[in-house]
């Protein structure tokens, strides 16, 4: 049985809906289009198409079949496309999305670094603070410093990322230093309120994980911002490090509550799953992991540094802690 074969029939008939449409496409006889499903049928015991004179869909078992077709074929192509290509200078645009904070702050400095490597390309960099969609906006490659939900989308993970709770020298004399994470229910906060956990704080140390409620004074979707407050001694801010890291290594913020740990989150490139990667798109992401994968500036605590693989799940990222 050719299972590459089968598969590729199998795909191009639910997305046709006809097994002679899929025929023309691949340039094979109906009955040859007939025989990859049979076969693939009778090898997975499972009926995968409804039937009709003149159309086909997929059964649940076959929706189900036909996603995962979708990514086995894409990598098989990306595959095929990475030795193809591989002396190929990559050419024409390429439209990048990432929040802003982590754009001016990290991805600015070494954007003429990957332009004078790949001169022929045209680069359309949009940083925003919005959750725009990959697919509708038109992005061949979306930053998210996130956690993550499942979705259609396929997440490569560049970096983690590592999160500490900081405040001015000037608050800590004021209000008194937090020993515990229960102590932070008596401080002011400055809180991110895009996370899936809402306003919560996850904290953990030897002794478990504590989840506060942080009294807050300011909600904002700009870490800087919050930085920003915090270093005026408004309150306690739960920060990604390389937001945080000038203003601890100048004395302008301290880092509070050293044996606990927030969860850390991860710098993900996000694209739409296609038949095949472009060259263009790998390229980028490859060079992000070559520049940020070993970044120790931002390691995080016990997680692991991100080695450039595809994440298991596909998924779109939903809460930015970079801007």
């Amino acid at each position: 049985m050719d299972k590459l074969g089968s598969l590729r029939a199998f795909v191009k008939v639910v997305e046709s809906g006809s097994f002679a449409e899929a025929g023309r496409q691949l340039r094979l006889s109906r009955s040859a289009i007939s025989k990859y499903i049979a076969d693939l049928e009778e090898s997975l015991g499972v009926q995968l198409l409804n039937r009709t004179t003149r159309h086909a869909s997929p059964t649940e078992n076959g929706q189900r079949y036909f996603e995962r077709a979708l990514v086995i074929l894409s990598e098989v192509e990306a595959a095929d496309q990475a030795v193809t290509q591989a002396q190929s200078a990559p050419r024409g645009l390429l439209r990048v999305n990432a929040p802003m904070s982590f754009g001016t702050m990290r991805l600015g400095p070494v954007l003429a670094d990957f332009m004078a490597r790949y001169g022929e390309l045209q680069l359309q960099i949009v940083l925003s603070d919005d959750l725009l969609d990959p697919v509708q906006d038109g992005f061949d490659v979306t930053l998210r410093i996130a956690e993550l939900e499942s979705s259609s989308l396929i997440a490569r993970k560049i970096m983690p990322v590592a999160r500490m709770i900081c405040a001015s020298p000037d608050y800590l004399a004021r209000h008194g230093t937090p020993k515990h994470p229960q102590d932070l229910r008596e401080h002011a906060s400055l809180t991110y309120g895009y996370l899936l956990t809402g306003n919560q704080w996850k904290l953990t140390g030897a002794d478990g994980d504590h989840w506060i409620q942080p009294a807050w004074s300011l909600c904002v979707n700009n870490a800087e911002v919050l930085r920003d407050v915090a270093i005026k001694g408004r309150g306690l801010a739960l920060l990604p490090e390389f937001i945080a890291a000038d203003a601890l290594r100048t004395g302008k913020l301290r880092a509070v509550l050293e044996d606990y740990f927030a969860p850390p989150l991860a710098l993900y490139a996000v694209y739409p799953p296609t038949r095949h990667l472009s060259v263009k798109v790998r390229l980028f992401i490859d060079f992000l992991v070559e520049r940020f994968g070993r970044d120790e500036e931002v390691g995080a605590q016990g997680a692991e540094a991100g080695s450039g693989s595809h994440d298991s799940a596909r998924a779109t990222a939903r809460s930015d802690l970079s801007r």
